[in-house]
């Protein structure tokens, strides 16, 4: 099948550009990319779970060890355009410290996806199931972070970012502290039970298993930070009404 990546990474830059130098120009200067970078995402998040989940329930054969259909790799290309485009923002505006998680976390992401498209040939169901799980917080997520990123300058955004908080931490912790987990768990099992003997290479599944669950580790460390952050400027009010 052709290889739509360069498509899509237009796609997602001319968005990238758009919120940059159009919709977020009036911003500050330093939350003006992320703002852009938030812009791409939206228009991945939600679409790139619903279209890995129609890739999977579409497809004739769902095992994880299944040969990857036309439309599983046209998902594929999507997100691994997506990852590429964003990580060109990272490097371009990388500001160290919580920029650096996200660049291994793309950097991952971009790996398993690719070789599961081009190496493989095979897993897309198990993948899909993975970016599916993975993005279904990315509409909550980038609503938060773009009125996080505005609460120092408008008390709309800061009141926004405050409502959204809890929730999205909440749905965010389950989903990766959980149902991420249980995902690459099962994923383990059935690749080490020899579901893909002869099919995916042992040295790829176990990469894919060890990258996930590594990503899994960074995700669930960031929102436990958040926690924390919540935690703390929830005592300091407690204090200062007792005051």
């Amino acid at each position: 099948m052709e290889n739509h990546v360069h498509k899509f990474f237009t796609f997602f830059f001319s968005i990238y550009l758009l919120g940059y130098f159009v919709i977020f120009r009036k911003w500050g200067p330093k939350i003006r990319p992320e703002a852009s970078s938030c812009l791409i995402s939206l228009f991945h998040g939600t679409p790139a779970a619903v279209l890995a989940a129609a890739a999977v329930l579409s497809a004739e054969n769902r095992s994880l060890a299944a040969a990857n259909t036309n439309f599983q790799n046209l998902v594929l290309d999507y997100s691994a355009a997506y990852f590429a485009a964003d990580l060109v923002h990272l490097a371009t505006f990388f500001a160290g410290g919580g920029d650096l998680t996200f660049v291994f976390h793309h950097f991952a992401t971009l790996f398993v996806i690719l070789t599961c498209r081009h190496v493989a040939l095979h897993g897309a169901v198990a993948v899909l199931i993975l970016l599916a799980v993975a993005e279904v917080t990315s509409a909550p997520q980038n609503a938060w972070a773009l009125a996080r990123a505005r609460r120092n300058d408008a008390q709309f955004a800061a009141s926004v970012a405050r409502v959204l908080s809890v929730p999205f931490y909440g749905l965010y912790s389950v989903v990766r502290g959980l149902l991420g987990p249980y995902v690459v768990f099962r994923m383990a099992a059935f690749y080490s039970g020899g579901g893909a003997a002869g099919v995916i290479a042992t040295w790829v599944w176990i990469s894919w298993v060890v990258v996930v669950s590594v990503a899994i580790a960074g995700s669930i460390a960031w929102v436990s930070n958040l926690w924390i952050e919540v935690y703390e400027e929830r005592s300091r009010e407690v204090e200062e009404k007792i005051r």
